[in-house]
């Protein structure tokens, strides 16, 4: 029995792992873009695919590319999601931070209901805005595959992915990432 439950608790912990994807030693964190010492995005940085149109959370139309000419920071999560609830918060304070000098977050939802967003979105003071991108499979494989969330994209104003965050990352990370395309 007990050689059981020490089997459950290390199969727990590996998903723990592989779900926070943290920065580890080991090299378990992934950002997928390798920048240049004092560039701002890779040379072979490709383009962002912004021809999506998605609701927000009163319904009405959000398109992606209205966004270009801005540093745009593309957040994939959802409610139920234990490290999106920890660098949403890191997001507010970024747009609140760098918005006047042309950032903007948004919010993708990959599989909550407007229903479970709005009591979620307040709680969290989210002051961006947030997309419902369920059953907006295209988008997801744009930007993918996603494999897990969070998963956060760096888009420079002239439209290219410069960073995938795959998992939880440091708020420090986006930051020095976002000053440097701004």
């Amino acid at each position: 029995m007990r050689m059981r439950w020490a089997i459950a608790a290390l199969a727990a912990l590996a998903l723990a792992l592989l779900t926070l994807a943290v920065p580890l030693p080991w090299g378990f964190h992934h950002a997928d873009a390798t920048v240049a010492s004092g560039s701002a995005c890779p040379a072979n940085a490709k383009p962002a695919n912004l021809n999506f149109t998605l609701k927000d959370m009163n319904g009405a139309n959000v398109t992606l590319s209205d966004y270009k000419g801005k540093v745009i920071l593309i957040d994939f999560w959802a409610t139920w999601c234990g490290p999106c609830k920890i660098e949403i918060p890191w997001f507010v304070e970024l747009q609140t931070k760098y918005g006047k000098d042309g950032l903007q977050a948004l919010g993708v939802s990959v599989d909550d209901t407007v229903e479970k967003l709005k009591p979620y979105v307040s709680e969290l003071k989210m002051n961006y805005p947030v997309l419902q991108g369920l059953g907006h499979d295209d988008m997801q494989e744009a930007y993918g595959p996603l494999w897990g969330i969070p998963v956060t994209v760096v888009i420079s104003r002239d439209g290219k992915i410069c960073t995938k965050h795959i998992g939880f990352s440091a708020k420090e990370s986006f930051e020095k990432e976002i000053k440097s395309l701004l």
